[in-house]
């Protein structure tokens, strides 16, 4: 899944950067590197954010076979994705939180051990249940390791150099769908599913060395105070409930004691959370902010369209492996038109939004998807990729592509300049969760069929992408509801221009 908020993030983040030099942890004093060393530093940035995002993509090509070695069935097989995008998400805030208190480059370093060491646990897993695991242990460095990042290149590059540094990481999530699935696809027809996760170790190995030697050493002790480890805690638990329900309730039953239990339960936990966040003086996340349209609207939408994206690729490889019986190499490049579809979609998004606001645009993508959507519901058991797949790849991920974009700008032009850093979290945490939640659902939706592999999983496959056109479709009505008409939010937009993606 691509990271399409990535660049408009990283926008909004420029020239805001006084949220970052909040805590007394912050490496103020540092002057913009020059020369090779701002090369070397901005490549080692770069490969990190790569690595946390690829290890999403790339995962999707190799689930048949990692299917088949595990003995994974049904829904359960979503756990491989969701186990690492939910701790992920759910703790990026955090992640941010403890960049700024604890210091930039430890909590860098710290988050790159603890993804190579779950990497190396990944690719020995001989359980689902382990690899499970590991997979919530790459999440937790992900976590840490990606909000470092970028707290680095926005507290080290000045002016000219920021610009052009966050134009490359932008370029990097951008980019990070189509490499991850050739990245997947080479490796697992190479070798098999477990060379994905091996070749992180000297990938990080490097990385490490080379962070060592031009990432500005903390200057400050760390302060533990303000971490809000608490309240990180519990929304992940929250979190977790809900979608161990989803994915537990084609065996229990949607009504089953279990599911009603559990998912309630998730539910009570995140009310917690929220109740807690309000007396808590340095909230992860100040909740009574939800209350404006376009952030609480926006997130509401930017959770239909990444879990969208999500189960686009899930079902869609799913399909193309376990259905038609193409190999690893020739389902990544298959999904290569799909990441050209969405980032043609995410292009437009900032010059159509920019003069219609994104009300009416964001409906009009979820339409759009949902008909791409409803193209591929017609999969079936004697289909092929031209007639029956690629047709419909290529209209959802047009519309996909607006939609992410379309609700990340909703979201961050809502942001007050004080709170920048927080709403961009925000914005990037309801990317991941959205992302969990749609691979749960629409993984649950097709194991309902009765199979996940051979022939006759065409049926579930089928029956999850209709679930993802009705998603659709309601989300383009809830986009004309909830969020501000044109002439409220063009000129909110145009006092902050930043939150537009820049091409």
């Amino acid at each position: 899944m691509s990271d399409l908020v990535v660049q408009t993030q990283m926008s909004n983040l420029e020239g805001k950067d006084e949220m970052l030099h909040r805590s007394k942890s912050s490496t103020a004093g540092h002057h913009s590197p020059s020369g090779n060393k701002s090369g070397a530093l901005l490549v080692v940035l770069l490969i990190a954010q790569l690595m946390a995002i690829l290890d999403i993509t790339a995962v999707n090509i190799a689930l048949p076979s990692l299917a088949g070695d595990l003995q994974l069935s049904g829904s359960s097989i979503s756990w491989t994705i969701t186990s690492y995008s939910l701790v992920f998400g759910s703790l990026l805030l955090f992640g941010g939180r403890a960049a700024d208190l604890l210091g930039r480059r430890r909590i860098f370093l710290t988050g790159l051990g603890v993804f190579t060491i779950s990497s190396a646990a990944s690719a020995l897993a001989g359980t689902a249940e382990a690899l499970f695991a590991a997979r919530a242990g790459q999440g937790l460095g992900a976590a840490l390791l990606s909000p470092a990042a970028l707290a680095i290149i926005m507290s080290t590059f000045q002016g000219h150099q920021r610009a052009k540094a966050l134009a490359a990481w932008g370029a990097v999530g951008g980019a990070g769908a189509a490499i991850g699935v050739l990245v997947g696809g080479v490796l697992t027809e190479l070798s098999d599913w477990r060379m994905i996760f091996y070749v992180n170790l000297p990938v990080a190995a490097a990385l490490a060395v080379a962070a060592l030697k031009v990432i500005p050493p903390d200057t400050q002790k760390p302060h533990w105070r303000g971490l809000d480890l608490g309240g990180a805690l519990l929304a992940t638990a929250g979190l977790g409930a809900i979608v161990f329900a989803i994915t537990q309730s084609d065996s229990a039953g949607w009504a089953s004691a279990q599911t009603l239990l559990v998912a309630g339960g998730g539910l009570a936990g995140l009310a917690v959370f929220a109740v807690l966040e309000r007396r808590t003086d340095n909230p992860l996340l100040r909740v009574e902010r939800l209350a404006d349209r376009a952030v609480g609207g926006g997130l509401v939408l930017m959770l239909a369209a990444t879990g969208l994206m999500f189960g686009l690729f899930l079902l869609s490889s799913l399909y193309l492996q376990n259905v038609l019986g193409m190999g690893p190499l020739a389902t990544g490049l298959a999904f290569v038109p799909l990441a050209l579809a969405a980032g043609v979609g995410a292009h437009a998004a900032g010059h159509v939004i920019g003069r219609h606001g994104v009300r009416g645009p964001l409906a009009g993508a979820f339409l759009v998807a949902a008909v791409g959507m409803t193209l591929l519901a017609h999969v079936g058991e004697n289909g092929s990729y031209v007639r029956d797949v690629l047709p419909g790849m290529l209209v959802a991920g047009l519309g996909l592509g607006v939609a992410v974009v379309s609700v990340s700008i909703a979201i961050l032009t809502g942001a007050r300049e004080e709170e920048s850093g927080m709403i961009s979290g925000l914005n990037s945490t309801g990317h991941e969760i959205g992302g969990t939640l749609g691979i749960a659902i629409f993984a649950t939706i097709a194991a309902g069929g009765g199979a996940i592999a051979g022939p006759q999983a065409a049926s579930g496959i089928s029956h999850a992408f209709v679930a993802a056109a009705v998603l659709a479709s309601v989300a383009g009505l809830v986009s004309l509801a909830v969020l501000p008409r044109a002439r409220h939010f063009v000129p909110k937009l145009l006092l902050n221009p930043s939150v537009l993606p820049s091409h």
